[in-house]
């Protein structure tokens, strides 16, 4: 596993054992990170995240490395957040990051407090989880933390369908991969929505 691309390209990340994490492919991240770029490099500078259900951090951290200003990592895995730490401090990262060891609910009152607004939100929790999915993307629906222009996206197995709707929260792209998939939402009547 490594950084595709931007300030860390190439350096080597490091991984967990077990199926509980899970790190997105190297392949599928590029895809991901083409989509919300489209052939714009700085499209995410300045740009706010929010790594949910971060396991490594491989995704907030490939933010960071295409320039965005602050990633917020959720995760309530002690074991999974000392492996984000270990990877932001081997690639000498030392800011524009919060690391919330906790869960989702808790996370998203504190993160609803400081008034964040992302511009991009990243959802994958284990496969296995897959009431995770509707109550998180409900969740979101319902705060501040999502905004008219911000972009969710939830990976998922190809198999399984995560929803087309959760409030005024709607899927606009549906991505497969492999045996992985990506959904994108976006907040606005479908009529609204582009990629």
């Amino acid at each position: 596993m490594r950084v595709i691309a931007g300030k860390y390209r190439s350096r080597p990340l490091r991984s967990l054992r077990g199926m509980d994490v899970r790190p997105t492919s190297d392949r599928l991240r590029e895809t991901l990170f083409n989509v919300l770029t489209a052939g714009n490099p700085a499209a995410l500078e300045g740009s706010v995240w929010l790594d949910l259900f971060a396991g490594t951090g491989a995704v907030g951290i490939e933010a960071l490395s295409r320039g965005a200003k602050e990633v917020y990592f959720v995760e309530h895995s002690a074991a999974a957040a000392d492996a984000i730490r270990g990877n932001l401090e081997g690639l000498g990262i030392d800011q524009g990051f919060k690391i919330l060891e906790e869960e989702l609910p808790r996370a998203f009152w504190r993160m609803e407090r400081q008034h964040v607004a992302a511009d991009v939100v990243f959802i994958d929790p284990p496969y296995r989880m897959q009431d995770a999915y509707i109550k998180t993307l409900r969740a979101l629906a319902d705060s501040s933390l999502v905004w008219a222009m911000s972009v969710v996206i939830a990976e998922h197995e190809k198999r399984f369908d995560p929803g087309e709707e959760f409030g005024a929260l709607r899927r606009f792209r549906h991505l497969a991969q492999g045996s992985a998939a990506l959904s994108f939402y976006r907040m606005g009547s479908a009529g609204d929505l582009r990629v």
